[in-house]
């Protein structure tokens, strides 16, 4: 029969919306500022703009999650392709190019958290590199085969008490800083005036790009979410969070930079060199908890919306536990993100996330923001706004 709409009075709970925004949070914290590589490749090098492209890159990436989550979410969508089918309507084929740049920066990502993990482990445990390798893939493991609702509640989690380290960390680096960071901020803009401002934007963009890779999790996780404001709430705690973070570890970064860049290897972890390099080892331990939890949350954030897509193929229709499927595709792509690797953190980050987000700008963030905007605001006047108000009869 038809579709009836039966009305929406349910809000969404600050523990709900928080959550969700939490899993962008957390997806993003692992290679994004724990490690501080993500940050100093693309904001620390610009100068007194660092800063602001990082606040405009947060931005563009929640606008363009919460337009992806509505429509996912107003549409009774089940699969990433078929949001992206929807969006690309009429020309549909188009999905296959969020395809390619999904598997891509799915490697990317879950790579250079192996990497960053393993380094982590090595450099300050003293744990073998393979053993780091072992030990992470299997949490990674453990938490992306049992569904969205895991993924949810544990990046929770993580999510909590990831922000109240880092800020903690960034708060003290910025106040013992090798420089004074307003001097160093007042000298960059008097030598340098706006010369990077246009570089700055172009960072913004590319860094939102490549962080889409988040995306079929992230509409996942946001099934619950009843309505287009439940999106915006949540993808707002997500800005306020993810934009605190970065930008204290620009800062912080930036006023050490002179430090960390004279020590070899010192800008593969820029942080964990410079909290060794503050001299307060209790400071350093809770980095390290920190930069492992981070870690670990971008691993299986992002690892899961791979398991979430090609768990359902018809080659394994005849394994009948969901848990073991989910196992057989989160091994098979930790152990292929294990080889890459091998090509160390900041070539990862620097060559495979920078093309990568070239084209997640053309593909993800420009058409969500046009085109899915538009789209979205007609179907919700037509329809109504919300996540359960269709029922068949």
């Amino acid at each position: 029969m038809g579709k009836i709409y039966t009305g929406n009075n349910k809000k969404t709970s600050f523990g709900l919306a928080f959550s969700v925004g939490a899993v962008l949070f957390s997806a993003h914290a692992g290679g994004g500022f724990a490690t501080g590589n993500q940050a100093n490749t693309y904001y620390v090098s610009l100068g007194w703009p660092g800063a602001l492209s990082a606040v405009l890159a947060m931005l563009l990436l929640t606008l363009t999650m919460r337009e992806a989550m509505i429509m996912y979410n107003a549409r009774g969508l089940k699969t990433y392709k078929e949001l992206f089918n929807t969006l690309f309507h009429p020309f549909d084929k188009l999905e296959w190019i969020f395809e390619i740049f999904f598997n891509i920066m799915v490697l990317m990502a879950v790579a250079a958290a192996i990497s960053g993990a393993a380094s982590a482990l090595k450099g300050y445990f003293g744990l073998n590199y393979y053993a780091g390798i072992v030990a992470v893939g299997a949490i990674v493991l453990v938490l992306t085969i049992f569904g969205a609702d895991l993924v949810r509640k544990a990046t929770a989690y993580m999510g909590i008490i990831i922000l109240v380290t880092a800020i903690t960390i960034y708060a003290i680096g910025i106040v013992k800083g090798g420089a004074s960071l307003g001097d160093i901020l007042k000298a960059d803009f008097i030598s340098n005036g706006f010369e990077s401002v246009k570089k700055a934007i172009s960072n913004s963009f590319v860094y939102a790009g490549f962080q889409c890779v988040t995306m079929p999790t992230m509409v996942a996780c946001a099934t619950h979410l009843p309505d287009s404001k439940g999106c915006a709430k949540s993808m707002w705690f997500s800005f306020v969070m993810n934009t605190v973070a970065l930008v204290l570890s620009v800062f912080m970064l930036q006023s050490w930079s002179p430090v960390y860049t004279a020590i070899d290897g010192g800008s593969t972890i820029p942080t964990l060199t410079t909290c060794n390099q503050m001299g307060m080892a209790w400071l350093t331990v809770i980095y390290a908890i920190c930069l492992l939890l981070c870690l670990v949350s971008t691993g299986v954030t992002t690892s899961f919306g791979f398991v979430s897509r090609f768990e359902k193929l018809s080659i394994f229709s005849k394994i009948e536990k969901v848990p073991v499927r989910s196992a057989i595709v989160s091994a098979f792509i930790i152990i292929l993100s294990m080889g890459i690797s091998l090509a160390g953190l900041t070539n990862i980050i620097k060559y495979g996330y920078g093309y990568c987000g070239y084209l997640g700008i053309i593909i993800v963030v420009i058409p969500f923001l046009t085109v899915g905007y538009y789209k979205n605001r007609k179907y919700i006047k037509e329809n109504g706004d919300s996540n359960m108000h269709m029922k068949y009869m």
